[in-house]
């Protein structure tokens, strides 16, 4: 999809290189001040509790912030695509205010510990976490690496096959995670994410630039307008209805995200950390995945997911190209290890502790965890390559586990008395629905509506079948209202 572009010179490869050294040596000299290594979970896992404001801002951004949304987004080539950017910044507010003060009142490792002190059962704790880890092995990890892989080809020569980008991003990325835990990946991200948000911005100037600063003649209005038609990925109305509650999964109730949240020695440095990566996220982010694609549109027309690697290297001045390779691989390597880290933090308190056995050291059982995850990963990249947006189709399978997942939450955190059995109940219900809409009701034209538009309905009616599942066990159920869920 990236095809024609020039490859890079042996000067711009040693300075993609180094650049990417440095970043790994800078984060090493900062880890290894750490004051402790205790192979707990909450050292490899939380980072010891010590994440500063400063990295907590800098691991939510950069762990979000990938491949996937610079070539995804500015592949559809439209303005539009801005809003699931304006929108996390409401999601982030949720977490900094309300999911924050819990997770750190209930001493959480991962968000799966709320769900089993609130239905005080295991059954449902042990069904999220396989649903997470279900799509961080399938959907995330996979994906990172196939845009990266993408990218890095259109840079470095599409002689040279995609495997094996995929594989070298892959195995950095592992290491991170491997020998410096959540601790190293907060840290790689932060120092990364100053040069990477600086180029892209670079870029948007550079881009705007190379039109005269006007995107607005000859351009098809549906490219620039942020209010979507009903055919469009995001079409009006949804904002109001799927969006919030798809902000509110992401940023509030997924272990990916939420595990930088709960590394903070406090919730005021954890809070004040999230509202920082609040404030990148409305400031910075949209221009960034969304002007790009839009001008590659008036300068090349419709070339999708082709469209940023195909603008970089017409705007971009060559003696950048190789800086420009170091960050979009850090980029890869912070989002992959990010989601690896928590994956195996999943595993190994939600799953190993539970039903194996104590863990004396979690260093050692994270890293042949990591391993494994890693190899599956670069397996998974092929299945990517036929995808013609690879963003909608990551935000449409998403639905498969995100409103069941939420749904959980919910009926947890408003009511009391659902017991456990009736919410995995729920979450089944939700994900068998949401995958007979996405497989088989979709496709035929037996429910035409928009896959943010049912992914409230599978939203709504998961929690219902849980309070159904739940009276018909002989339980009653209350609503505890907001203020009561906040206790």
């Amino acid at each position: 999809m990236l095809a024609n572009l020039p490859t890079t010179s042996g000067v711009q490869i040693i300075v993609c290189i180094a650049i990417t050294a440095i970043i790994g040596f800078a984060t090493w000299a900062k880890v290894r001040q750490a004051k402790t290594h205790d192979g707990s979970s909450k050292d490899v896992f939380l980072a010891g509790g010590g994440l500063t404001w400063l990295f907590v801002a800098g691991s939510i951004t950069l762990t979000n912030l990938s491949t996937d949304q610079l070539v995804g987004m500015n592949g559809n080539q439209m303005l539009l695509l801005a809003w699931w950017e304006i929108c996390g910044f409401a999601g982030l507010l949720i977490l900094a205010f309300v999911f924050v003060p819990i997770y750190y009142k209930n001493n959480c490792t991962t968000v799966t510990e709320l769900l089993e002190k609130r239905y005080k059962g295991k059954s449902i704790r042990t069904l999220i976490s396989g649903l997470f880890l279900f799509g961080n092995i399938l959907i995330y990890l996979p994906a990172a690496l196939y845009s990266g892989a993408l990218f890095m080809q259109s840079l470095f020569g599409s002689d040279i096959p995609l495997i094996y980008f995929a594989g070298i991003l892959a195995v950095i990325s592992a290491a991170y995670t491997i020998f410096g835990g959540l601790r190293a990946v907060a840290v790689m991200d932060t120092y990364s994410g100053v040069g990477i948000l600086g180029l892209a911005v670079a870029i948007v100037i550079l881009a705007l630039a190379a039109v005269d600063y006007d995107i607005v003649t000859d351009m098809p209005m549906e490219r620039l307008s942020m209010i979507g038609g009903p055919d469009s990925p995001i079409p009006f109305h949804t904002l109001f209805t799927g969006m919030i509650f798809i902000q509110i999964f992401y940023w509030s109730t997924n272990q990916n995200i939420t595990q930088r949240a709960m590394a903070a020695p406090t919730v005021k440095e954890a809070q004040k950390g999230v509202m920082v990566a609040a404030i990148i996220r409305i400031l910075i982010v949209p221009p960034i995945v969304v002007i790009p694609g839009v001008v590659a549109y008036k300068l090349f027309g419709d070339i999708g997911d082709a469209a940023y690697g195909r603008l970089v290297a017409e705007v971009l001045p060559g003696w950048l190209s190789g800086a420009f390779a170091a960050m979009v691989a850090a980029a890869v390597i912070t989002t992959f290890s990010a989601v690896l880290n928590s994956s195996v933090a999943l595993y190994s308190v939600d799953f190993h502790e539970q039903f194996i056995g104590e863990v004396k050291d979690h260093w050692k059982l994270g890293g042949a965890v990591s391993v494994l995850l890693t190899v599956v990963a670069i397996m998974l990249v092929p299945l990517y390559q036929n995808a013609e947006s690879i963003i909608n189709l990551l935000q449409q399978l998403n639905g498969l586990l995100s409103m069941p997942i939420l749904s959980a939450f919910i009926a947890g955190l408003l009511f009391r008395g659902v017991c456990a059995p009736a919410a995995v109940g729920g979450v089944i219900w939700g994900v068998l629905l949401y995958g007979a809409y996405t497989f088989r009701l979709e496709p035929a034209g037996i429910i035409t509506m928009h896959y943010i538009d049912f992914m409230v309905v599978t939203l709504a009616t998961s929690v219902i079948a849980a309070l159904l599942a739940n009276r018909a066990m002989g339980n009653k159920a209350r609503f505890a209202g907001f203020r009561e869920a906040l206790t």
